[in-house]
Parts: C-alpha cells; sequence; structure tokens
C-alpha cells in the first residue's frame, strides 16, 4: 500500500507542476462565462423544484463527500458503514437505491452488477451545485433514460469562469485532520479561446481510519451487557481521482467533453458482531469513463441535444478470514451509452420532445480461489436496454404549468453460463401539475403522479451464492400533493422566506431488498413482494440581513415515513416497517457571516427504526444524532484569496450507527487551506 500511496502522490505532483499558460491575446470580453450560455429554445420555471444545495451554501458545510451533503436533503435515507473508507448509499423516499437516478454532469453513472452508486468515491472539492429531484427533473429536454427514475440526484462540476481580462485560474486545496486525513487537491482552468475553455481537476485522499468508537450493547430488559471503547481496524483507505474537462460554445448551442479516473485501495471494516473486532476484507477498484454532451438549437424551434458515454470499471475484493470463506474475486464491467433527445416549442407556451436512448452492459466475474485463469470468468452476462420517450409541458396564462411524460423500456437480457432472465419490456407514465392560486402571492400548489421501473441487477439475478433469474422487476407508483411559498425582498431584515411541505403515496409491487450478510461486499437479496410507503416531507428556510455584514442564515428538514410490507397477512412482519427506514427524520443548518468570517451549524437526526423485517424488540435500532460544526475566514493578499476552514464533526461524542454494528467515528476534526489565483 505504501507503493500505491508513492505512486498517486508522484502522479498528483505532476498536475500540480502543470505550468500556467501566457496570458491569451485575444482580450474580447463578449464571453467570459462559458458555463451559463443561453440556448435560443423557451424554457419552463419547474413543475416541480428541486431541494439544491450550490454555491457559497455548499462550501459552508462541514461535508467531506457528496454523501454528507446530502444528508441535508429532506426524504431521503443514507447507508453509511462508517468512516472516509465506507461504502455510502441513498435512496429517495424509501424506494431503494436502485430508484434513484444519480447524474453526473447531465449523464447517469451506473453498477449494473449490483446498482449501488457510492456517493463517498464523489468529493465535492469540484462539485458546484446538488440537486436532488422528487419524481423526474422538471425539464422535458432531456435523455429518455432521465425519465425512469423515481428520484434524480444532479452533480454538476465546476465549470471554468474567468473574470475580467484573466485567461487561467488555479485552486489549490488541502485538508488534514484526525485519523491521518491527508487531502491535498488541485484544480486548472485555462481559457483557450472566447468560445473554448478546459480545466483539470485532481485529488488525493488518505486515512488511516483508525477511528475510536464505543461499543455499548443492553439486553431485551435493559440490563448492560457491553460497554467498551475501542478502536476501529481496517478501515484506511487510499484514493486518487483525476478528471479534466473541454468546454465550448458554438452560435447555437454548446458542448462538452468530460473525462474521469478514480482509483483506489480501502480496507473493508466488517461488523462488530461475535465479539470479532478485526476483518481482513480488502477492496481495490478502478472507475473510469468518458462522455461528451452537443446541444444544438437547429432552426427555430427545434432544438437536439446528443449525450454518449464509455465506461470501465474494475473491481478486486479479497477476504482472507477462514471464519467467513476465502474469497478473492475480479469484477469487470463496461457500458456503453447514447442518447438522442428533441425538442419542439409549439407555441411560446407548448413544447414537445422525442428521445431515444441505448445503453449496454456488460459484465464478467473471475473467482481465482478457484480458477487462476484470468481470461476465463466464473460468471458473464450482458444486457441491452432501450428507452424510447414522449413528453410535453405547456403553461395556461402564466398560472397553471402542465409536464406528461410516457416511457417505454425494452431489456435484451444474455447469460452465456446460466439460465438467462427473460426479456422484458414497460411503459411508465408521469403527469406533474403546478398552479398558482393567487397572482399576487407566491404560493404554488403542486402535484404529481408517476410510475417507475427496475431491473434487477446482474448480482440479483446471477450472483453465484443468490443469484435467481427468474426474480420479478420492481415496479413503483407515485402520488404526490404539496404547496411551496417563497418570498424575496431586497431591503429590511427579512430577505427571503422559503416553506415548503409534500404529502405522498408509493405503493411499491415486488420490491427487492439488500443488505450485507457477514462480509460487507457480499448481500442477502429477496424480493418483499408489496411496500406501502406514506410520508410527509416538509422544509423551511429564510435568510436575515443586520447592519454591518451580518447575514444570518436558516435552514429546516424534516421528513416522517411509514414503509409496511403489505404482501402476505401471514407473514409474521406483516404491516411491519421495512429495514432500516425511520419514522421521522430531519435536520437543520445556521450560517452567521459577518464580513470575510462565516460560522455554520448542522444537526442531523434519525429516529428509531428496525434492522431486520421483524419489528419486535430484539431487531430495535436506537435513534442518533449528530451535530457539526464548520469555522470559516476569508482573507485577500494580493491577487490572491485565501480561505481557512476548521471542522469539528460530532461535535457531542455521541457514539451511534447508522447500521447496526458498523460504528460511526466519534468527535473527529478537519482543517484546510484554500488558494485561489
Amino acid at each position: 500500500m505504501g507503493e500505491i500511496k508513492r505512486r498517486h502522490a508522484l502522479c498528483l505532483m505532476g498536475v500540480f507542476c502543470l505550468p500556467l499558460p501566457a496570458v491569451s491575446a485575444h482580450r474580447t470580453d463578449s464571453i467570459r462565462n462559458l458555463g451559463e450560455v443561453v440556448v435560443k429554445a423557451k424554457t419552463y420555471k419547474e413543475v416541480i423544484p428541486a431541494q439544491t444545495l450550490k454555491g457559497e451554501e455548499l462550501r459552508k458545510l462541514n461535508s467531506f463527500s457528496v454523501a454528507d451533503a446530502i444528508r441535508y436533503f429532506s426524504g431521503l435515507q443514507i447507508k453509511d458503514y462508517g468512516g472516509v473508507a465506507g461504502l455510502k448509499t441513498v435512496n429517495i423516499r424509501s424506494m431503494g437505491t436502485n430508484h434513484t437516478g444519480v447524474y453526473y454532469n447531465g449523464i447517469q453513472l451506473g453498477n449494473a452488477q449490483n446498482g449501488q452508486v457510492d456517493l463517498g468515491k464523489f468529493s465535492l472539492d469540484n462539485i458546484e451545485e446538488i440537486s436532488l429531484y422528487n419524481g423526474q427533473k422538471s425539464d422535458i429536454f432531456q435523455s429518455a433514460r432521465e425519465f425512469g427514475s423515481s428520484g434524480s440526484i444532479y452533480l454538476t462540476t465546476r465549470r471554468p469562469r474567468f473574470e475580467g481580462e484573466k485567461d487561467a485560474n488555479l485552486a489549490a486545496k488541502v485538508k488534514f485532520g484526525s485519523y491521518g486525513l491527508l487531502n491535498p487537491a488541485l484544480l486548472y482552468e485555462h481559457k483557450i479561446s472566447d468560445n473554448i475553455s478546459a480545466a483539470v481537476s485532481a485529488e488525493w485522499i488518505t486515512s488511516q481510519g483508525d477511528y475510536k468508537f464505543r461499543y455499548r450493547r443492553v439486553d431485551v430488559s435493559g440490563a448492560l451487557k457491553y460497554d467498551t471503547t475501542a478502536v476501529r481496524h481496517n478501515s484506511d483507505i487510499d484514493a486518487l481521482r483525476i478528471d479534466a474537462g473541454l468546454y465550448g460554445l458554438f452560435e447555437k448551442g454548446k458542448w462538452n467533453v468530460f473525462a474521469y479516473h478514480y482509483t483506489s485501495e480501502r480496507g473493508i471494516p466488517g461488523a462488530i458482531v461475535n465479539n470479532v473486532w478485526k476483518r481482513s476484507e480488502r477492496l481495490w477498484d478502478r472507475n473510469s469513463f468518458l462522455q461528451g454532451s452537443l446541444e444544438w438549437h437547429v432552426w427555430r424551434g427545434l432544438s437536439m441535444k446528443f449525450n454518449t458515454k464509455y465506461a470501465s470499471d474494475y473491481t478486486h475484493y479479497m477476504n482472507n478470514n477462514t471464519d467467513i470463506k476465502l474469497t478473492d474475486n475480479i469484477y469487470k464491467q463496461r457500458e456503453c451509452y447514447f442518447s438522442w433527445a428533441n425538442k419542439y416549442a409549439i407555441t411560446a407556451d407548448w413544447d414537445v420532445s422525442v428521445a431515444y436512448d441505448f445503453q449496454w452492459n456488460g459484465y464478467e466475474g473471475f473467482d481465482l480461489n478457484k480458477d487462476h485463469d484470468k481470461e476465463h470468468p466464473m460468471n458473464t452476462a450482458t444486457r441491452g436496454t432501450h428507452y424510447i420517450s414522449a413528453a410535453t409541458a405547456f403553461t395556461v396564462a402564466d398560472r397553471l404549468k402542465v409536464q406528461a411524460s410516457v416511457l417505454e423500456t425494452f431489456v435484451d437480457e444474455e447469460k452465456r453460463q446460466r439460465d438467462k432472465a427473460p426479456n422484458k419490456s414497460k411503459v411508465t407514465p408521469g403527469l406533474f401539475l403546478s398552479y398558482q392560486p393567487w397572482r399576487k402571492h407566491d404560493i404554488v400548489v403542486r402535484a404529481f403522479y408517476k410510475t417507475a421501473y427496475r431491473m434487477p441487477t446482474f448480482n440479483d439475478l446471477y450472483y453465484t451464492d443468490m443469484g435467481n433469474p427468474a426474480l420479478l422487476p420492481e415496479t413503483t407508483t407515485q402520488y404526490n400533493v404539496g404547496a411551496v411559498y417563497d418570498r424575496t425582498r431586497t431591503e429590511g431584515i427579512f430577505r427571503n422566506l422559503h416553506l415548503n411541505a409534500d404529502v405522498y403515496y408509493n405503493d411499491v409491487r415486488n420490491k427487492i431488498v439488500s443488505w450485507p450478510q457477514g462480509p460487507q461486499f457480499r448481500w442477502t437479496t429477496i424480493n418483499l413482494g408489496r411496500v406501502d410507503i406514506r410520508g410527509v416531507d416538509a422544509g423551511a428556510a429564510c435568510t436575515l440581513a443586520f447592519p454591518h455584514e451580518w447575514t444570518l442564515t436558516g435552514k429546516l428538514q424534516y421528513t416522517y415515513q411509514e414503509a409496511i410490507d403489505v404482501t402476505n397477512p401471514s407473514d409474521t412482519y406483516y404491516r411491519d416497517q421495512i429495514p432500516y427506514i425511520p419514522w421521522h427524520s430531519g435536520s437543520a443548518i445556521i450560517a452567521l457571516s459577518w464580513g470575510t468570517w462565516s460560522l455554520g451549524y448542522s444537526f442531523i437526526y434519525v429516529g428509531e427504526r428496525y434492522n431486520q423485517q421483524e419489528n419486535i424488540i430484539y431487531n430495535h435500532t436506537q435513534p442518533w444524532y449528530t451535530s457539526d460544526m464548520t469555522l470559516m475566514k476569508e482573507i485577500r493578499w494580493g491577487k490572491a484569496r485565501l480561505r481557512f476552514t476548521a471542522e469539528v464533526n460530532n461535535l457531542l461524542d455521541q457514539d451511534y450507527d447508522v447500521i447496526l454494528n458498523y460504528p460511526m467515528p466519534m468527535r473527529n476534526y478537519k482543517f484546510g487551506l484554500a488558494v485561489e489565483l
């Protein structure tokens, strides 16, 4: 592992040493912000607005990864297996990770093997905006596949912006903290011409991950069984991320090309069970993709958008623990993707769109304990998926906004060594409405109905120990009614106020539920049949402006969910809450700013839940909460801008598990320095 660290350090130093270009002779200031060009096509105010974190608000959160930041959205459940190296996945409104589409610069991240997108791999250092949509994105000019998710998370990286006469930007950051954390990062942007710019970003993360935790357990009578403080072992990580983007404009549109590479070695600490404190599982990852987009206003009201992507993923999992099972497996995935979307403006207030997507996934699994010939996999599968969508959006009297869509999905399975799953097709419609009852009041009532279809993953269907080619796909039907109030002022103390509330019902048929059994990397998967989900999301945000540059911002989120199994009345867990879904959860953020100083406090609460299907006392999991604080100071030093940060995470030193027997770190610290030129 020391050799890997040296290679990563040399690679990152090589990027740090990129020469700054000479100042361009071109001084035309007609286009300086390449990320905000407006294509000449009618756009609509969102029918169902997104929950968004961006800009200064995102920077002030003491969040290390995307997974840390999105905890402050309502209606989300994060599964966090502890520490920087721990797996971090998300689901929206209890519908499962596979129903959540995660989009990186507009193109979906995928994992056909297990459907799990580890959000802990995505740093916030080059993320400009995170948006969460329930149902789907409120824009019909999108790829067909985007209409297929029950909920979507969009990650948008920073695009080059140049002020005044600048032709280059350079930003260097470093974070260090508890448990041997070291996290340097670099961003370099260059203006090639008035219409073309480029950006390169690199980041290295290393941490020993040996954090202290408290292990306390009581029996059903309340008597204390265990209460000790221990150190988490095998939770180290060494990871490198490098990405590069090329962004361009032309007379009637814009384009971009983006390359991404991530490589890591990490320990998998495993569950604390049966008095076992140490694990020997290791995981190596290599994830790479190349993607491009072209948006073109062709003629009058006709616009086209093309997306394409090639991705290659490599995973090596090893377990030398003879108490579980000796394992030395390699998994390889490839993905090819193409999308063609068209939008036509019939009138100024009425648009229609048609899109076609094709996605091909290939998967190979190698068991090195059984067959040392890496050219002959133990398991292979391929899948071709066609998506065809049609949508329309229109506005009536500037008060009623309507968006409707229909998606047809065709799935072609090919399995060469065992029985393959049957081919499938499905039609899934959606209807979204918003209405402003009074013109003089900023109150909007909104509602939507949508169905979504999710195929079982390759692991669900074909994995050696748990695969079942006859596993049924999962279908969700969503109903949502809500209201939002927004008020913005330019004078006085109260600058803006936002209130929102939504009531929803989700009907999930043939729900597929997975959780780790034994080794974290291997999962048990079952069909629950039918799950009934009812919930309420509510939020409030306001900004107060005081004399002498004092500003106070507050944000509250609350979620109530009842997600029960209603498959079979004869089951002992009939009408019980499904595993790891709390009834109550919420978050609060408070930020106080004065000139170049800012102080932030954030609080997260997750209520009681159960870790197995039966809601009995033996499976009960206690609520948990955590508090974090951040202090930030910015300094101008010549042409450079310096930002110092100090963070305290888990301020009150709470001992808690997000997932039972995977303890989270207690109080820990991070310090950072960023320099921008």
